[in-house]
C-alpha cells in the first residue's frame, strides 16, 4: 500500500438525465433530499436561509443531516458556476469538487474528494469510508433520477448500513 493515494480520491458515473437536472441535484437543498441527504439547511452570507428551490451560491453554507445521525455536518459552499461545477469543504478541510459534462445523450458526473489528512483515523473514515459512501450515493443519484427509485435506508428501527 505504499503507492496508495491516501490524500484523495475520484468516483465517476454516467447518468441518463440532462446536465441543468444534475445540477440541480447537487445545488438545491430539495433536490439534495430527494437521492443524499435527510435535511439541507444552506445559509446565505448574510445568515439567512436559503429557500430548498433555490441554487445555492459559492460563499454559502451550510448544514447537512443524514439518515439515522442526530448531528448536522457543517460545511461551506466554496464555488457554484450556475452550470456544471460545485465545489465544498467535506469532513472538516477535505475539499470536493463536482463537475459534470455531457456525453452520448449522458450526464457525466465526476466527484474529487481530496485534501484528506494521512493519520488512520482519516484514512479510515474519510479516504475508505467516504469512498465507499460516495460510491453508493452517487448510484442513488443515478437511480433516483433515472428510475425514481430512492435506493436509501431510512428506517430508524435498522441499523447504519451501506445505504445510509
Amino acid at each position: 500500500m505504499n503507492n496508495f493515494d491516501w490524500t484523495s480520491f475520484t468516483k465517476t458515473i454516467a447518468i441518463k438525465a440532462p446536465l441543468a437536472d444534475i445540477y440541480n441535484a447537487w445545488t438545491k437543498a430539495g433536490e439534495l433530499e430527494r437521492w443524499f441527504l435527510k435535511q439541507v439547511v444552506f445559509t446565505n452570507d448574510k445568515g439567512m436561509n436559503i429557500d430548498p428551490e433555490v441554487n445555492v451560491t459559492g460563499g454559502c453554507t451550510y448544514n447537512w443531516f443524514w439518515y439515522l445521525y442526530e448531528d448536522p455536518m457543517p460545511g461551506l459552499i466554496k464555488n457554484a458556476n450556475g452550470k456544471d461545477f460545485l465545489q465544498f469543504s467535506f469532513e472538516g478541510e477535505c475539499c470536493v469538487d463536482v463537475n459534470l459534462t455531457e456525453k452520448s445523450g449522458y450526464t457525466i458526473v465526476e466527484l474529487k474528494h481530496y485534501n484528506i489528512p494521512t493519520d488512520d483515523r482519516s484514512k479510515q473514515y474519510i479516504r475508505l469510508g467516504c469512498a465507499s459512501g460516495w460510491a453508493f450515493y452517487l448510484v442513488n443519484l443515478k437511480s433516483v433520477y433515472e428510475g425514481g427509485l430512492d435506493l436509501r435506508n431510512r428506517d430508524e428501527g435498522l441499523p447504519p448500513m451501506i445505504n445510509n
